[in-house]
C-alpha cells in the first residue's frame, strides 16, 4: 500500500513539474542580458524603450531586478509638496507600463559613471527621453543612480533612484558627455 501511495505522488509530482517546464518559453532565457554590468544597464534602457503602440518585455524587466528591489522617483506633485515614492518592479509597470505604449517612450543613456567594489556596483547613468527616435530634442532628462549586486552569477539591479532635469536643477557637467561640457 506505501508503495503504490509514494508511486502515485512520484507521478502527480513528475506530472506537475512537467506540465511546469513545458510552458517555460525557451526564448526566455535572459542570462546574457545581466552577465555584465554594461549588459544589465543596456538591457534597462532597451526594454523600457519602444516607439508608440511598442510591446515591451515585462518579463525581462522584472528578470533585471533582485526580488527586494526598488524603484524610487522623487520631485514635486502638483501642489509643489516634494516627494518620493518607491515602487516595486510590479508598481513600475502598472503605473508607466500603457503611458509607455501608448505615447512612445525612448530613453537613451548619454553618460555614465561607474563605482565598483566586490559584489557592488554604483552607476550614474544620465538620460535624455523622446516619444519617438525621429524626435530632434528630449523631452525629458535626468539622471537614474542605480545600484547593482553580483551574487557570483549575475548582476541584479537593487535600487534606482532618479531625479529629472529642471531650469534649477540642471545636470552637472562632469555628467554630460563631453560635447556638452562647454
Amino acid at each position: 500500500m506505501m508503495k503504490k501511495y509514494l508511486l502515485i505522488v512520484l507521478n502527480i509530482f513528475l506530472f506537475a513539474h512537467a506540465q511546469g517546464q513545458a510552458k517555460k518559453d525557451p526564448g526566455t532565457d535572459y542570462t546574457e542580458n545581466v552577465s555584465t554590468i554594461d549588459q544589465t544597464i543596456n538591457s534597462l534602457y532597451k526594454v523600457i524603450s519602444g516607439e508608440k503602440g511598442a510591446k515591451r518585455d515585462w518579463t525581462l524587466f522584472k528578470f533585471l531586478f533582485h526580488p527586494d528591489a526598488k524603484l524610487i522617483t522623487s520631485g514635486k506633485d502638483d501642489d509643489y509638496k516634494f516627494q518620493v515614492r518607491y515602487m516595486k518592479p510590479d508598481d513600475y509597470i502598472k503605473s508607466s507600463g500603457k503611458w509607455m505604449t501608448d505615447t512612445g517612450f525612448i530613453e537613451n543613456e548619454i553618460h555614465r559613471t561607474v563605482d565598483a567594489y566586490g559584489n557592488m556596483a554604483h552607476v550614474f547613468s544620465t538620460f535624455e527621453s523622446f516619444y519617438s527616435k525621429t524626435d530632434e530634442k528630449p523631452f525629458m532628462r535626468g539622471i537614474n543612480s542605480i545600484q547593482l549586486l553580483n551574487d557570483g552569477k549575475r548582476w541584479w539591479i537593487i535600487n534606482i533612484f532618479w531625479d529629472n532635469e529642471t531650469y534649477r536643477n540642471p545636470i552637472p557637467r562632469s555628467y554630460l558627455p563631453h560635447g556638452d561640457r562647454g
